[in-house]
């Protein structure tokens, strides 16, 4: 009797442990954002700028400002990649066939980390390479050259929409050298919030290309280093929580407001939940640095509400 007495109390012991663990990160009541909608509402009330959030939980999903008329600026390079990627595996191309770049596809003055290892005359490389150079340093010239080589903007849009977005909510026109020479077109390729939200979120949970090449593009984004100030810097440090992501900053048009600050990826706790976040910053009358502690802020009560006791 005594014995079985001690089993059902360690039992019961260890349930109350494991709901304490349980607890330390389980999903708020997710079919109810309205206490975090509240919240957010606060921090933006004052801030001089259109704010554009989604979420995904599972199945479910929040939403926030969420019209298709934030410039995408470089996390289009997402949407880019995923075509690539769907053109090399449609055509049975492995991602490490090696292409020749002329002197004549290389822009100087434009962002590009890639020349300070190839040389402006032209060089090697595969298109492996091409991709991270495009999806964890945002490189320009790489994006153009995929562009030109691989799948143009028209039919990266028409690949994304018709077999990933089929509800829209985006739209590419442009890439970065037709950018780079009129600031203004940056306005013309645009997302909604949760469109944006809902691609991070498939190419982390859904099959949208070859499997090597899906886990490559996943890869990258948990290498992206750009806009660690934004969403990453609202999620506790040393807490053993994955992030990965690709984010978009803007040129400053001709009122001096900064076109775009975005940032958006897929968080995985260390319970192994994950949740998808996407934050949109446009026309925003201050310094990069203010949105993105704007973004920070933001980033940490969405944090704190998916991990707040039931």
């Amino acid at each position: 009797m005594y014995r079985l007495f001690r089993l059902k109390a360690n039992i019961v012991i260890a349930f109350a442990v494991l709901i304490q663990l349980f607890s330390a990160c389980s999903p708020n009541n997710a079919g109810d954002f309205a206490p975090l909608e509240n919240n957010i509402k606060k921090i933006i009330a004052d801030e001089k700028g259109q704010f554009g959030i989604a979420i995904i939980i599972d199945s479910n999903s929040f939403a926030m400002n969420n019209t298709a008329t934030y410039p995408l600026m470089s996390m289009f390079k997402l949407h880019q990649s995923i075509a690539v990627c769907n053109v090399l595996s449609k055509s049975n191309t492995s991602l490490d066939s090696v292409i020749t770049i002329n002197s004549n596809e290389i822009d100087t003055n434009t962002w590009s980390p890639m020349l300070k290892q190839y040389s402006h005359e032209g060089f090697d490389i595969s298109i492996k390479d091409l991709i991270m150079y495009l999806m964890v340093d945002s490189d320009n010239n790489a994006s153009n050259i995929l562009f030109d080589r691989i799948v143009n903007v028209a039919n990266t849009d028409s690949i994304i929409a018709s077999t990933i977005l089929p509800e829209r909510g985006f739209k590419l026109i442009y890439k970065e050298a037709d950018m780079s020479k009129d600031h203004s077109l940056a306005y013309s390729n645009v997302t909604s919030p949760m469109s944006f939200a809902k691609l991070v979120h498939k190419v982390f949970t859904d099959s949208l290309t070859c499997k090597p090449c899906q886990d490559y593009i996943k890869h990258t984004m948990q290498l992206c280093q750009t806009g660690m100030n934004r969403i990453a810097a609202g999620l506790p440090k040393n807490k053993n929580i994955t992030f990965a992501h690709r984010t978009g900053s803007g040129y400053t048009n001709e009122k001096g407001e900064i076109a775009a600050v975005n940032d958006g990826g897929f968080i995985t706790l260390p319970d192994g939940k994950t949740y998808t976040v996407v934050i949109l910053v446009k026309d925003y009358k201050g310094t990069q640095e203010e949105a993105e502690k704007v973004i920070a802020e933001i980033s940490k009560t969405i944090y704190q509400f998916i991990c707040s006791s039931n």
